[in-house]
């Protein structure tokens, strides 16, 4: 623990806290500053002018990486009748119906991206407090409740990177964008989706400032605040 903390003081020491970043300096600077022998995940972190009380405000959406996440995605299929053939026919990991939902209400959660049949939903919706709390719940806002016949390209979809992305009760979004073993173009264009459709998704009840600050970091390294005009001139939408 000591050494980890004698090295986590020296990465800090590479960040500027009173400096903004432009978007690639940034992504260099976290890579720069990594010191454990791991692949680390990086996640940028967006705080939004809105209060997530409201409903008109809630910030909510999908995005599909250019360049993924670097990591194998285990993605399960509740189904029934035809949609079990279609979805085992596209790869899922796992697909069932009662088996599923029984198996999950004893604990079991080895799964990346749940996704459903509307005819599922009457008993897959008795798995919302197990589901709901990990951001696994089938939900239509997310395109994770679809025909069998979407399910192909829902599944190849979380195969190739497919982010949800949701407020937290402290009006911040977190959300990984990669790998910091990515080339940094490549986690410069994910960061450039990501922050695209959270710009796109904003509310209706949004007033004034929408996005008041936006940062990345390393799973195990230091924040490093972003230029915000700069970040948000990525945005097509902006």
């Amino acid at each position: 623990m000591a050494e980890n903390g004698k090295k986590y003081a020296e990465s800090i020491k590479l960040v500027d806290r009173n400096k903004g970043y432009g978007p690639r300096e940034a992504l260099e600077v976290a890579k720069q500053a990594s010191y454990v022998k791991f692949d680390e995940t990086l996640e940028l972190h967006l705080r939004l002018g809105v209060d997530p009380r409201h409903a008109d405000q809630q910030v909510r959406g999908v995005v599909l990486l250019p360049n993924g996440l670097g990591k194998p995605v285990k993605v399960l299929v509740f189904a029934q009748g035809e949609g079990i053939k279609i979805a085992e026919d596209a790869g899922a990991d796992y697909v069932g119906g009662d088996d599923l939902v029984k198996k999950i209400e004893e604990g079991w959660l080895d799964f990346d991206v749940a996704l459903a049949t509307p005819d599922m939903m009457g008993k897959v919706g008795k798995l919302g407090k197990v589901l709901g709390r990990r951001g696994l719940m089938p939900n239509p806002k997310s395109g994770t409740i679809a025909p069998a016949q979407d399910l192909p390209r829902l599944i190849q979809d979380a195969r190739k990177g497919r982010v949800e992305f949701k407020l937290d009760r402290t009006g911040i979004i977190h959300v990984p964008i990669g790998k910091l073993s990515f080339e940094t173009d490549k986690l410069l264009e994910n960061l450039t989706s990501l922050v695209d459709a959270v710009v796109r998704a904003k509310p209706s009840g949004a007033k004034g400032q929408y996005v008041r600050s936006i940062s990345v970091a390393s799973s195990m390294g230091p924040g490093i605040k972003l230029d915000l005009p700069e970040t948000l001139s990525l945005s097509a939408a902006a």
